[in-house]
């Protein structure tokens, strides 16, 4: 039960890049889906998984990035609301 203990707290401390990469997920397949690449001949768009792929990452960059920074700051008040005790 231990592997199971820390993939929950991963899963709970990355939950905001997680939220992001389903959002990138869809993004990029609605993206293929509706404005795609009609030649072919667009690397990331012309096929679904390309561009669903390219989605998800983005997705998780930018998520992981402000789980960082909502991160920080709650450190930093955290840290003053200590300092003030």
């Amino acid at each position: 039960m231990i592997v199971n203990s820390s993939i929950m707290e991963i899963l709970k401390r990355k939950k905001l890049a997680l939220v992001f990469l389903v959002i990138g997920v869809v993004g990029g397949f609605l993206y293929w889906k509706f404005i795609g690449c009609t030649s072919g001949t667009c690397a990331i768009k012309s096929v679904w998984y390309w561009s669903t792929l390219w989605g998800a990452v983005m997705g998780y960059l930018v998520g992981d990035m402000l789980n960082d920074l909502v991160l920080k700051i709650k450190s930093k008040k955290a840290s003053k609301n200590a300092g003030e005790v």
